[in-house]
């Protein structure tokens, strides 16, 4: 039995992994501020303190060990340097949730593997994740430090709509009014489902093979955006959804919060190697194909309205794309 502190644990990803790695008959702690985004299951151990605070988490964890420590809330170099203060030599892995988006941008050869170069100048965040990369490269290098590296792409579970509006998309396709898609909706995106990212990740957990390396963890499967639309449309009931071709300067132009995960992401096709992971995790492929993702995600929000919530500062941007895309022709 493996013993697994995940830090987070009630996230899009690391909840899918924590109920996964309970089924395997893990034992399981998730050290978090309390708050579960997603439901627990009741066999896992919740340690409440705030990974920003490190006393508390000093406090809160005294004096134990980890046979592995699973980071998904370290954004930044300064987050990793704490967690190295905290729980080096008192783990024997510690896996960093690094991003694909770190690739770079755009990517010069596809499919991308691990060796392919990471730089994104577009997403701040990106550069971040790299930076994070770098300081536990070199404390590996210098010291030894048991860490595995995971690059995730686009993962999704029932409550995360993939779309650049969200549920304001959706509100938008059932009132019939135009949804705006990034170029012209022909570039590949692959998007993987949680459980089936869940697969390939407990298998690295407490595998020797592991350590010192990093993975790309994402499915076969990379649709275009055109079909990510229309699978969403057909899974809310709207037979012919307006869905209105912009650039993607142009969306950022007219709403700059949407630009950086756009431009350094989204705006292109993005195929990925899985032959890596899947040496160590054979068992690990895609069983989940967005056209049944988009039917739960619709099902999980029909059934819980309070999460139907249209980002009003959005939804006047997306008017003015439209009205900006017709008018240009």
């Amino acid at each position: 039995m493996t013993s697994i502190l995940y830090i987070g644990g009630t996230g899009t990803i690391s909840a899918a992994c924590v109920r996964r790695s309970v089924s395997l008959g893990h034992r399981v702690a998730v050290l978090n501020r309390g708050s579960a985004r997603r439901p627990l299951p009741p066999e896992v151990e919740l340690i409440e303190a705030d990974i920003r605070d490190a006393g508390s988490v000093r406090t809160a964890i005294g004096d134990r060990r980890f046979d592995v420590v699973a980071e998904f809330l370290a954004f930044t170099p300064d987050h990793v340097a704490t967690d190295l203060d905290l729980f080096e030599g008192r783990t024997g892995q510690y896996v960093f949730i690094s991003s694909a988006s770190a690739y770079e941008k755009p990517p010069r050869r596809l499919p991308v593997v691990e060796s392919t170069p990471l730089r994104n100048p577009f997403w701040q965040y990106s550069r971040d994740k790299i930076a994070c990369e770098d300081v536990l490269v070199a404390a590996h290098r210098d010291r030894g430090l048991p860490v595995t590296i995971i690059r995730p792409s686009h993962t999704y579970d029932e409550r995360l709509l993939p779309t650049l509006g969200g549920w304001t998309d959706i509100a938008r396709m059932r009132a019939g009014r135009p949804v705006i898609v990034h170029g012209d909706g022909t570039s590949l995106w692959t998007i993987t489902h949680s459980d089936d990212f869940a697969v390939a990740f407990t298998g690295l957990l407490g595998n020797p093979a592991a350590i010192g390396d990093a993975f790309t963890i994402t499915g076969t499967h990379a649709p275009t955006w055109n079909q990510i639309y229309d699978w969403l449309a057909d899974a809310a009931g709207v037979d012919s959804p307006d869905l209105v071709h912009v650039a993607s300067d142009t969306i950022a132009s007219f709403a700059p919060d949407l630009g950086p995960g756009l431009l350094g992401d989204k705006a292109h096709s993005m195929v990925f190697d899985s032959s890596k992971v899947t040496e160590l995790v054979p068992g690990f492929r895609t069983t989940v194909t967005f056209d049944e993702g988009a039917r739960r995600i619709l099902a999980y929000y029909d059934a819980n309205p309070e999460a139907q919530r249209v980002d009003d500062g959005l939804d006047a941007a997306f008017d003015r794309i439209a009205a900006h895309a017709r008018s240009a022709g």
